[in-house]
């Protein structure tokens, strides 16, 4: 933002994709001012999107899928944000594959908003600041989809940031067995496999994922959702409505049965205990046990405010 100029939601509604884009950088810049944490804290307590993590392993499709999904949601008039995790580069620790192009998009298109961002040490597919970047996009947008890096085994950390999280197999991969090693059973609320058009392979796939969903509790309609295992290729468009559908069935569970609340809060006290533990360590953490949020109390002026605590703290030892 231009110098002296207070970021504040009412303005990046206003400003369209530009002026996000200039919030988003100076959050990066100087996560600690307070202008970014009101801004933060304003947008935390005025959620307006639906939050859709796609998951799965690498060369799994998932840029296509996610193309598939935008051309969709632009077509029934939603606005959408995408958050694109993507590798690190080891020389600048920028994303190695910022541009998106792959997965299309209108840069011309004003309902449209992309954003990259490097998974940098993180194993777990996300990036350090995605959640951040989801609370503002949250408040500005009626989609927001995040696709993650595709690190195979650690990719549950965007069970922490998404309302519906979509889990990707492709057929003939193996992928199907892993997802039953890795613990992955437990994060999707919808699985699809890729590539439907493989025929016989892909229906094998999706009887493997339904196999190992029903060893879990995910499968089994405990708490009133049953994930589904849907058949779908996004290069021909085949499947994408029912993947739609279920997303929306999804929705509309997690606002009538309350668990959609529930879980924002839960990833809102995740990210600021992870946080605090990240710029204090082990003891910092336990100074300031227990951790929790009030309902309705932002994580962000939280975590500044905890933080100078440890730090007040810290100058009387």
């Amino acid at each position: 933002m231009s110098a002296g100029k207070k970021l504040e939601l009412a303005a990046l509604r206003q400003g369209g994709k530009a002026a996000l884009a200039r919030a988003l950088a100076e959050m990066e810049a100087r996560p600690d001012a307070a202008d970014v944490v009101e801004l933060l804290d304003a947008a935390y307590l005025a959620p307006k999107a639906e939050v859709i993590g796609l998951t799965g392993p690498p060369g799994v499709g998932k840029s296509t899928l996610l193309g598939a999904l935008i051309a969709a949601y632009r077509k029934q008039g939603s606005d959408v944000a995408v958050i694109a995790v993507d590798p690190s580069s080891k020389r600048s620790r920028g994303a190695l594959l910022g541009d998106r192009l792959r997965f299309g998009g209108d840069p011309d298109d004003g309902g449209l908003f992309v954003r990259s961002m490097a998974a940098r040490e993180r194993l777990g597919g996300l990036a350090p600041m995605t959640l951040a970047a989801m609370v503002l996009m949250r408040a500005l947008y009626d989609r927001v989809l995040i696709e993650t890096v595709g690190v195979g085994q650690s990719e549950t950390e965007v069970a922490a940031v998404a309302d519906s999280v979509v889990f990707c197999v492709q057929p003939g991969s193996g992928d199907s067995l892993q997802f039953m090693k890795a613990g992955i059973v437990e994060i999707p609320d919808i699985a699809v496999v890729t590539k439907a058009d493989m025929g016989p392979a892909a229906r094998r796939a999706r009887v493997d994922l339904m196999g190992a969903l029903g060893l879990s509790d995910s499968g089994d309609g405990q708490g009133g959702w049953r994930v589904p295992v849907l058949l779908l290729s996004a290069a021909r468009g085949e499947g994408i409505e029912d993947l739609l559908a279920a997303l929306e069935r999804h929705r509309t569970w997690l606002s009538d049965s309350g668990e959609g609340a529930r879980r924002r809060a839960m990833q809102a006290e995740g990210w600021l205990r992870e946080a605090l533990g990240e710029r204090f360590g082990r003891q910092g953490l336990q100074l300031l046990q227990p951790i929790s949020l009030a309902r309705g109390q932002s994580p962000f002026s939280v975590m500044c405010r905890l933080a100078a605590e440890v730090r007040l703290t810290r100058r009387h030892e």
